[in-house]
């Protein structure tokens, strides 16, 4: 691996760390009914052409966003298989929504103000 390819890497995955919790959030605030980590992994894979989280991200960031209070969880069995985590967007996790849009859309005006010069 080239050191550019290893660069280019770490920039993704830094990149992809500090949206996660972001795109989650926007998600399950649309859902009307609790998600599980499947349908929310379907949702964001169908979404676009290029998948930017992988499951393997995706559970530890749920677990991350329910520790500080902006999910809930509940566990329900399932009939095909293991019981299910079932995650909703609590009040808290609203205004972090809200706030966190905020500053996605300034950090993206200026971004995109300093790349096209």
């Amino acid at each position: 691996m080239t050191e550019v390819t290893a660069q280019t890497k770490k920039f993704q995955k830094e990149l992809n760390s500090g949206t996660s919790s972001l795109v989650l959030l926007s998600v399950l605030s649309r859902s009307k009914e609790p998600l599980y980590g499947y349908q929310i992994a379907k949702m964001l894979e169908e979404s676009g052409d290029i998948p930017m989280m992988k499951q393997g991200t995706l559970y530890p960031v749920l677990r991350s966003l329910e520790e500080n209070g902006l999910l809930e969880s509940t566990v329900e069995p399932s009939v095909s298989g293991p019981p299910r985590r079932y995650y909703r967007i609590t009040s808290d996790g609203k205004l972090a929504l809200e706030e966190w849009l905020e500053i996605w859309r300034q950090t993206k005006k200026f971004v995109d103000a300093i790349l096209k010069g």
